[in-house]
């Protein structure tokens, strides 16, 4: 639903620019790749078929289209970034989000002011965010759409991208939050528990506002009492009750010691 959205915000964006297609012109042909001499009014009518087939889904065709005539637009034609755009678009609607990805950040890196470079950047990282299918699989992708979003944020930092943008590395920290706490099950399954509390400490340390943190302490806890690391646990529940005080059955995990003289 949000690939679509922003389609059709890009869409309603770039109606109206450019040149328009003369109805009564017949389309030309595609025989092999158009040539330098293909006149500008045969340019414009692929074009506009290269757009219409990308409006109505037909994104091979779109693309077959507009990866021949958008070499033949100038620099000047802002045209020229935007069939760029469909080609990533349309790369991300069938699933080929590494040329998506590359398409995107041709506009970003070879035209940083286009207006649509902002856009541009933000889609080559949810490009990579989608190809980081799962927690437990490899974050490769997931790091890299990480730093996408953070180079937007510092390139475009007032634009709704940058604003999209950070909405979805928040969502990234929690998948590599809960990756970090199922590395730190593991560990506590098998009773390895030093292991799991330098894997817990370092996940509260690198992602704190994720929604899996009081979890991942509660389980620190735990170890702690295993190992009979007193202090330690006592200094984690005290921080717990201070950051975290909502934490589920946070007075069964870190109970209150009775006051001094008390039953």
């Amino acid at each position: 639903m949000q690939r679509f959205a922003l389609l059709g915000l890009f869409l309603a964006a770039v109606a109206g620019c450019g040149r328009a297609a003369p109805g009564s012109l017949p389309l030309p042909e595609l025989r092999g790749s158009l040539g330098a001499g293909t006149s500008p009014q045969s340019v414009d009518s692929l074009y506009a078929e290269g757009e219409r087939l990308f409006r109505v889904g037909q994104w091979r065709k779109s693309m077959e289209m507009l990866s021949q005539v958008g070499p033949l637009l100038g620099p000047e034609d802002p045209r020229s970034q935007r069939y760029r755009f469909y080609l990533g678009e349309g790369h991300y609607a069938v699933g080929e989000y590494i040329l998506a990805a590359h398409q995107f950040r041709r506009i970003s890196d070879e035209a940083p002011d286009d207006p649509l470079a902002p856009d541009a950047l933000y889609r080559a990282g949810m490009s990579y965010r989608q190809m980081w299918r799962k927690p437990q699989l490899d974050p490769t992708h997931g790091e890299t759409a990480l730093l996408v979003f953070a180079e937007l944020a510092g390139r475009y930092p007032s634009s709704a991208a940058s604003a999209r943008g950070q909405e979805a590395a928040k969502e990234l920290q929690e998948w590599f939050a809960e990756k970090e706490f199922r590395n730190a099950s593991f560990y506590l399954r098998y009773k390895a528990y030093e292991s799991a509390i330098l894997v817990l400490r370092e996940l509260v340390a690198t992602y704190p506002q994720t929604t899996i943190v009081p979890q991942a302490l509660t389980a620190m806890v735990g170890a702690y009492v295993a190992l009979g690391y007193q202090e330690d646990r006592q200094e984690t529940c005290d921080y717990m009750r201070q950051y975290y005080p909502t934490t589920p059955d946070l007075d069964k995990t870190c109970p209150r010691a009775p006051p001094p003289g008390g039953s």
